[in-house]
């Protein structure tokens, strides 16, 4: 009998975020696996419509978007759990409807994607149970798992790591020229030193680290006259506000860029446009924009405290440094714009970041798992 899998998300194609980037690789990977087997493979999705499919990544035959009907999903998703070999559970916050479908169907596999702050604290009663009953936890980062074991005594033997892995719809450039259009949007000179960070701007979660960066910018620009900070990522009112003040309160409002929030399709482009990302934070789970921003030749710096660790290989590929430590950051940031950055880095880099963040990888060892292999 062929395998039965069904991936059951909160959102994946309506709205752009690492577990939703995450996610769309994932579906992607196991409609891949799935057709190379002859195995049945869907995805349901509580907050997306059938319409928010972005269909190079999935059959539409394979998807259902639930429009926020969260009653008709739970009902739907138990039905489907009494036929299904593999339930994939993307998200802690849907461990109720884990634990159902495990109650009606003891002998399926069910497996629960661990990203990060969601799993790094304390749970309630029913999450820890759902844990207990999962076959396989499948974390994103070594740091992730070291956590769940820490935080909920996990058994460490149905732990496994999985990194995350290049979208494949994310093609890696084979020119690094900066791209014309956004210095001009951005009244930037070919010999500015452009800093570069993406990431989610809310007042509620400060441990982004773009803070941090702020507060070196005027020490940096001693020695870098010509430096620029693009922050980028959507955010409200209040954070705008805060963000402009600490600007201000540093004297560096001149050469901070705050653009908002940026297109997927424009989002290449920024990362052509640097010279470094730089993201000291201290709760990312992996950090995609990490490996997105190298498979462009881009040189990262990270926070050393969280799941980043994995997405710049323990130091291989990016420079980790204390989020805390500022004189740190400014150090880490010193060292990367006192050298050239050349096509030959550039290159470098992304050949390596691509060869150990390939989605074949991805797909080869998401295979493993579902075969009961070991992970190579």
């Amino acid at each position: 009998m062929p395998k039965r899998i069904v991936l059951l998300t909160l959102q994946t194609f309506s709205t752009t975020g690492g577990i939703q980037k995450m996610t769309r690789t994932l579906a992607h990977s196991l409609q891949t696996v799935a057709a190379l087997h002859n195995w049945d493979f869907k995805l349901w999705s509580v907050y997306d419509k059938d319409e928010d499919l972005m269909p190079q990544y999935l059959s539409p035959k394979r998807f259902k978007g639930f429009n926020v009907k969260r009653n008709s999903f739970v009902m739907k998703a138990i039905r489907v759990a009494k036929s299904s070999e593999v339930i994939i559970i993307t998200h802690i916050n849907m461990a109720v409807i884990g634990l159902l479908a495990k109650f009606i169907n003891p002998k399926c596999e069910m497996w629960l994607i661990a990203h990060g702050i969601e799993v790094w604290r304390p749970l309630s009663s029913v999450r820890k149970l759902f844990l207990k009953k999962c076959d396989k936890i499948v974390c994103v980062s070594s740091f992730t798992k070291r956590e769940m074991i820490r935080w909920h005594n996990v058994d460490a033997g149905k732990c496994v790591v999985l990194n995350n892995a290049i979208d494949s719809f994310m093609p890696p450039p084979s020119s690094f020229s900066k791209p014309r259009y956004l210095q001009q949007k951005y009244r930037l000179a070919d010999d500015d030193k452009v800093l570069f960070t993406l990431t989610r701007l809310a007042a509620t979660e400060q441990y982004k680290g773009y803070e941090q960066v702020i507060k070196v910018l005027g020490k940096l620009r001693v020695n870098f006259p010509k430096i620029k900070y693009v922050l980028s990522g959507q955010y409200d009112s209040s954070e705008e506000a805060r963000i402009k003040q600490l600007a201000r309160n540093y004297n560096v409002e001149d050469i901070v860029i705050l653009t908002g929030f940026i297109s997927e399709k424009e989002l290449a482009d920024h990362y052509l446009m640097a010279d470094l990302f730089v993201l000291p934070s201290k709760k990312e789970g992996f950090g995609i924009v990490f490996i997105e921003a190298m498979s462009f030749g881009l040189p990262v710096i990270c926070g050393n405290v969280d799941g980043s660790m994995d997405a710049i290989r323990n130091g291989e590929l990016g420079k980790a440094v204390d989020p805390d430590n500022l004189d740190e950051i400014q150090r880490g940031i010193e060292d990367y714009l006192s050298k050239p950055l050349t096509i030959e880095y550039r290159q470098n880099l992304q050949q390596q970041c691509l060869q150990h963040f390939n989605q074949d990888n991805y797909i080869n060892k998401l295979q493993q798992l579902l075969m009961h292999e070991p992970v190579s």
